[in-house]
C-alpha cells in the first residue's frame, strides 16, 4: 500500500529551543520523502490542528506523524478520522525536557525518535473491522446482596439480566438477618435489613429473569457471544449472554479445624451460629441449656494465622460488635467479653465501636485465646495470653463465639485443568517415574475436583484462575473487578472479604464494567487496559509448529487449541497485550498496528555511531502501562538522563520477542534495558503475567549471549512502579554507565 505520509513538527513547549526544527525536517524529507513535512510553533493550537486537517481534507496525506508531546496527552487535540494512521513522536518529555538544548546528542536523539516514529507509521495497517452480532444480555451468578444489586443496577441501565441462584431463596447470608451494620448517622446503632425489599424488586423487574435452584452447567464462547447452559427447576436452559458477573459470595472458615479454641465442645459456636441465635431470639439460653449470663467473643478465630487463614476477613470485628449490641439489646444483664488482636472499625463504624464498648456489661481486651475447655462447674474456661494486663487470665463463661473468617465460594480453574492433565499422565506417561509424579500431582490436586462453578470450555481450565487464598486473580489496583477471563467480572465477598454495604458498591462497579465490556465488544474494541483498541491478533497458521506456547502463556484464555495443538483464537477474549506475539518462536502472530517486524524496523531505524565516535547506544524496551508514563513524569519534572538511550514502548513486557534483542545487538547497539511492572505475588503488571514471562525469556537470552561471547550484563530487566519515576533517570544512567565501562559492542560495524 502506498502511503501519503505527512510529518508535522511542533516547536512549542521548549522543543524549538532544544532542537533545530528545520534540520529535523530535512532528515524526514531526505530519508523518507513525505508528501508533506511542516513545522509549526504551536501544533496543538487551533491553527496547527487546522493545518493538519486541511492536508487530510485535500487528500494529500493519509498517514500522520506528529512530533510534539507524549501520546498520553493532548489526545483530544490530535483526534482525527479513525481511518487515518496517526503516530505520535515524543519530542517534549523524552527530548526537550530531559536533555540539554542545542547539544549534539540531543539532536541525534530527536532524529532517531523521528525515524522510529515514521517507520512505525509506515508499517501500521488498519485491521478489518470486527462485525459479529453481539448480545448485550448479562448473566449474574449468585443471588445474595451482591448479585441482587448487580442485577438491579444493570437492569436500571436498560440491560436484560439472567440471575442464577443455586438455593431456593434469594438473599444469601443477609436474608436471614434482621439487622445490618449502621448505615445512617450517627452510625451508633444497627440499621434495618433492606435485603427483602431488594429481593422483591428483582423478582418483579421486567428486565430480570430469576432462576433459583439453578446452576451453570457449561459456558462456551467469548464476550458478546457466551453460550451458557443452565440446569434449573424447569430443566436445561440455553441462554446467550454478553458478559458475566460472578457474585457467589462466601462461606465461613471450617470451624472443625479450630479444636484448640474448643470447637466441638457444647457451648462453643461460630459467629454464623450466633447470628442465627440472634435472628431467632435465642440469646437468653446457651445451647447447653444454661442461662446465658456471659459470652466470650474470640476475634480472629483462625484468621491472620498462617496455619489457617493468613488474611483478615475485614467484617469479623463488625460482626462481633453487632452481636454484642444484639446480646445487650435482648439480654441486658449478660456480660460480653471480647478478646481481640486488633479491632477494625473503619470510617463511621468507629462510632459504633465506641457505643458498644461503652456499655457497662462490655469488656474488651487485647490478647489471644490459647485454650478453651469445660470447667468443673460446667461453664467454659478460656485461657487468654499476651493480654494488656501482662499476665494470663482465665475467663469462665456460658458461651464462646468464634469469629471465623470468610472463605470465597470460588473454583480454581487452572488447578482443575492440571488435575485432568495429571490423571492422563498418571496412566499414559512413558516412564514409571513420570507416572509416579503424575499420581502425586493427582493426590495434591484432588481437592479441586468437582468445584466448578462456571464450567468454562476454555483450554486453560473450567473456571477462573485464583490466588493462593481462593480469590479470583485480578489487577487489584487498577482493574479490581476484571478477572483473568475477559468479560467475566467478580464482585462482593468472592472477590475480596467485605461487608454487605461494600458488596453493594462492588456490585455496582462490576455491573458498570460488564456493560462497558458488551458495548466495546459491539464496536470490536478491547476492554481495559487497552480500552477502545480495535486491533486484534492474526495468526499465520501455515507456519505454526503446534508448540502451544501461545495457548499456554496467554494469561486471559483468549486461545483454545485443536487436538493437534493449533491455536484457535477468540478475538473478543483478547486484551491486545501481545504476549502471544512474544511467545511465538516462529513469529506468526501480529497485529495491524503492532508486530515483530514493526518493532524490529524501529530498532533498525536507530543510527548507530561508529566505535571511534565513543557514543554508545542503549535500546530501552519499555512497558507502556507504568514504565513509559514514569519516563513521561521524569521528563515533566525536568529530570535529566543519558542521551545514549532510545526508548521503544511495548504493549506489555510480556510481548517481548527475543528477536528484537538479537536484532539490536547484531546492529551494534551496546546494551538493552527492559523496564516493566513488578511481578510476583504482589504483581502490578496490567496483563498479570507479562513481566514474569519477560524475565523468564530473558534468562534464556543471557545464556545465548554467553555462547556468543557477549557479556550477559549488556541486558538487564528493571521492575518499576509508576510512583518510582523519580528513580528512573538514576537507574537508566547506572545501566548506561556499566555499558560504557564494558566498552563497545564487538559486533558494532558488522
Amino acid at each position: 500500500m502506498d502511503r501519503k505520509l505527512g510529518v508535522y513538527l511542533c516547536g512549542g513547549c521548549s522543543i524549538g529551543e532544544a532542537v533545530a526544527l528545520d534540520a529535523l525536517a530535512d532528515v524526514a524529507r531526505k530519508e523518507y520523502k513525505p508528501a508533506v513535512c511542516r513545522t509549526h510553533p504551536f501544533l496543538c493550537g487551533p491553527e496547527g490542528i487546522e493545518t493538519i486537517r486541511a492536508d487530510v481534507r485535500a487528500g494529500i496525506v493519509d498517514t500522520l506523524v506528529v512530533a510534539a508531546c507524549s501520546a498520553r496527552v493532548k489526545t483530544d487535540a490530535f483526534a482525527f478520522d479513525p481511518g487515518l494512521v496517526l503516530e505520535r513522536v515524543n519530542l517534549r518529555e523524552h527530548v526537550a525536557w530531559c536533555q540539554p538544548p542545542g547539544d549534539e546528542d540531543t539532536r541525534m536523539l530527536a532524529e532517531d525518535y523521528l525515524r522510529m516514529g515514521i517507520v512505525k507509521a509506515q508499517k501500521t495497517e488498519a485491521p478489518p473491522a470486527l462485525a459479529d452480532e453481539i448480545c448485550k444480555r448479562l448473566l449474574v451468578v449468585g443471588g445474595g446482596v451482591t448479585g441482587l444489586t448487580a442485577a438491579l443496577e444493570a437492569a436500571a441501565a436498560g440491560y436484560e439480566v439472567v440471575l442464577v441462584e443455586k438455593q431456593r431463596h434469594l438473599g444469601g447470608f443477609l436474608a436471614g438477618s434482621k439487622t445490618r451494620f449502621p448505615a445512617v448517622p450517627p452510625y451508633d446503632t444497627l440499621s434495618a435489613n433492606d435485603v427483602r425489599q431488594k429481593i422483591e424488586l428483582v423478582r418483579y423487574h421486567p428486565k430480570i429473569r430469576v432462576l433459583t435452584q439453578a446452576s451453570v452447567q457449561r459456558t462456551a464462547g467469548q464476550p458478546g457471544m457466551f453460550d451458557v447452559t443452565i440446569q434449573c427447576e424447569d430443566g436445561t436452559l440455553a441462554v446467550k449472554v454478553g458478559a458475566i458477573i460472578l457474585a457467589t459470595g462466601w462461606k465461613p472458615y471450617e470451624p472443625a479445624r479450630l479444636t484448640h479454641l474448643g470447637y466441638g465442645l457444647p457451648g462453643v459456636v461460630t459467629n454464623v451460629d450466633f447470628e442465627r441465635m440472634v435472628s431467632s431470639g435465642q440469646v437468653h439460653r446457651a445451647p447447653t441449656g444454661r442461662p446465658l449470663g456471659s459470652v466470650l467473643f474470640v476475634q480472629c478465630a483462625g484468621s491472620r494465622d498462617a496455619a489457617h487463614l493468613p488474611y483478615c476477613s475485614s467484617v469479623c470485628c463488625l460482626a462481633t460488635l453487632k452481636h454484642v449490641a444484639c446480646l445487650h439489646r435482648d439480654n441486658p444483664e449478660a456480660k460480653a467479653y471480647v478478646v481481640y488482636k486488633d479491632i477494625r472499625a473503619p470510617g463511621q463504624y468507629e462510632r459504633f465501636f465506641q457505643a458498644v464498648q461503652n456499655h457497662p456489661a462490655s469488656f474488651f481486651t487485647r490478647g489471644e485465646v490459647t485454650a478453651v475447655k469445660v470447667a468443673p462447674n460446667g461453664q467454659l474456661e478460656a485461657t487468654v495470653t499476651d493480654g494488656a494486663l501482662g499476665e494470663d487470665i482465665r475467663l469462665h463463661v456460658d458461651l464462646v463465639v468464634l469469629a471465623t473468617g470468610m472463605v470465597p465460594n470460588s473454583a480454581d480453574g487452572e488447578a482443575i485443568r492440571a488435575l485432568e492433565d495429571a490423571k492422563v499422565k498418571a496412566v499414559k506417561s512413558e516412564s514409571q517415574a513420570q507416572r509416579a509424579e503424575a499420581a502425586r500431582k493427582v493426590e495434591e490436586l484432588q481437592r479441586h475436583e468437582g468445584t466448578e462453578i462456571l464450567h468454562l470450555t476454555y483450554r486453560q481450565g473450567p473456571d477462573l484462575p485464583i490466588l493462593a487464598d481462593g480469590f479470583p486473580d485480578s489487577h487489584f489496583i487498577c482493574f479490581p473487578y476484571e478477572t483473568r477471563r475477559t468479560g467475566i467480572y467478580a464482585a462482593g465477598a468472592v472477590r475480596a472479604p467485605m461487608d454487605g454495604t461494600r458488596a453493594q458498591e462492588d456490585a455496582l462497579g462490576a455491573a458498570m464494567k460488564a456493560i462497558q465490556c458488551v458495548e466495546l465488544a459491539s464496536r470490536g474494541a478491547a476492554v481495559h487496559p487497552r480500552a477502545g483498541d480495535t486491533s486484534y491478533p492474526s495468526f499465520l497458521l501455515q507456519r505454526c509448529t503446534q508448540c502451544k506456547r501461545c495457548t499456554e502463556e496467554c494469561p486471559f484464555g483468549a486461545l483454545d487449541e485443536d487436538e493437534k495443538g493449533t491455536p484457535k483464537p477468540n478475538v473478543y477474549r483478547c486484551r491486545r497485550c501481545g504476549i502471544c506475539l512474544g511467545a511465538c518462536p516462529e513469529r506468526i502472530v501480529s497485529f495491524g498496528n503492532y508486530s515483530v517486524d514493526m518493532i524490529a524496523s524501529m530498532i533498525k531505524a536507530i543510527e548507530v555511531p561508529e566505535e571511534d565516535d565513543e557514543k554508545p547506544r542503549v535500546l530501552v524496551l519499555m512497558c507502556e502501562n507504568d514504565a513509559y508514563p514514569a519516563l513521561d513524569l521524569a521528563g515533566y519534572n525536568r529530570l535529566h538522563y543519558d542521551a545514549a538511550v532510545r526508548v521503544v514502548p511495548l504493549r506489555c513486557l510480556g510481548s517481548l520477542n527475543i528477536v528484537w534483542i538479537a536484532d539490536a545487538l547484531s546492529r551494534g547497539i551496546d546494551g538493552v534495558l527492559l523496564v516493566g511492572c513488578k511481578y510476583g505475588d504482589d504483581y502490578q503488571c496490567h496483563f498479570a503475567k507479562g513481566s514474569e514471562l519477560a524475565n523468564r525469556r530473558l534468562e534464556n537470552v543471557k545464556e545465548t549471549l554467553q555462547r556468543l561471547q557477549l557479556e550477559s550484563e549488556r541486558i538487564q530487566l528493571i521492575q518499576l512502579a509508576l510512583g518510582d519515576y523519580g528513580k528512573l533517570p538514576a537507574l537508566v544512567n547506572e545501566f548506561v554507565g556499566r555499558v560504557r565501562e564494558m566498552g563497545p559492542n564487538p559486533y558494532k560495524g558488522f
